[in-house]
């Protein structure tokens, strides 16, 4: 499998299935599921101001950390909720890696054909979220965690609508976590890592110069040294900045205000 086949996205409906819909306080929040691939529905949570629009549209994707109770697509409620009230609209997805297990399960021998769904898959959220009513295409932020931000970049690099990104504790090559486990070595170590390389966060990460971008780091993470991140941020040109909390992989509350402030910058000025 090579990696043309990000360019190209399945012909056929998203088949968007409406669960629940609710109402609180202006805010609309639907859940709801659509095929994000040939083989594979996904659910999402779409978060919406009450009105009309257009309305600036934020797709928000999680990280993985299987400990924690937000490794799913409600990370970003709250946020998506605030970004509600000042007038965004954001969806929020479930993934591969949204199953507490998945890690586990997969191998290296999937990665490759697994993350070329993944990004397909992104790619076809993104066509959900600016099929709403009122969603403004021209203000379009992507906001990645983890593989949410690496994820992301692959996505952007063939898929260029977004016209912001925030890129948050990710790693600059897959290969420094899948390799995590299962263990591999000598030749089928190199071989794995040669075969993930035109896919890696790092080697894309320019193509999205012409957007400007927020890379969010921990200097407490234990998976993304800052070494790695000054190297991923370094990549993605002039448009791009950085900015280091005192937290760990899952970033914290300063970080988030940064983010939001960051993004309302984006979508309004």
């Amino acid at each position: 499998m090579n990696t043309r086949l990000l360019d190209s996205l399945p012909d056929m409906p998203l088949d968007v299935r409406w669960i629940s819909k609710r109402s609180q306080d202006g805010i609309l929040v639907s859940e709801l599921t659509f095929q994000a691939d040939v083989h594979q529905r996904r659910v999402g949570t779409l978060v919406s101001p009450e009105g009309e629009g257009p309305f600036p549209v934020i797709l928000y994707v999680h990280w993985y950390e299987p400990q924690a109770c937000d490794s799913n697509r409600t990370q970003f409620l709250e946020e998506a909720k605030c970004m509600a009230s000042d007038g965004v609209m954001s969806l929020l997805i479930e993934t591969m890696w949204s199953d507490r297990e998945w890690f586990l399960k997969r191998t290296q021998a999937d990665d490759f054909a697994s993350s070329i769904q993944q990004t397909i898959e992104l790619r076809r959220a993104m066509d959900l979220l600016l099929a709403q009513p009122g969603a403004d295409s021209s203000r379009f932020a992507y906001v990645g965690h983890d593989f949410g931000a690496m994820y992301g970049v692959a996505a952007g690099s063939v898929d260029k609508r977004p016209t912001c990104y925030v890129l948050m504790a990710g790693t600059p090559r897959f290969p420094d976590w899948y390799l995590y486990y299962p263990k591999l070595e000598g030749d089928e170590r190199v071989g794995f890592i040669e075969q993930m390389r035109p896919l890696d966060p790092i080697e894309r990460v320019g193509q999205l110069s012409a957007s400007p971008i927020l890379f969010q780091f921990g200097l407490n993470d234990p998976h993304v040294p800052i070494e790695r991140a000054n190297e991923f941020a370094d990549a993605a040109g002039a448009s791009a900045q950085m900015s280091t909390y005192d937290a760990g992989h899952g970033l914290d509350a300063h970080a988030m205000r940064d983010r939001v402030s960051w993004l309302r910058k984006q979508l309004y000025e």
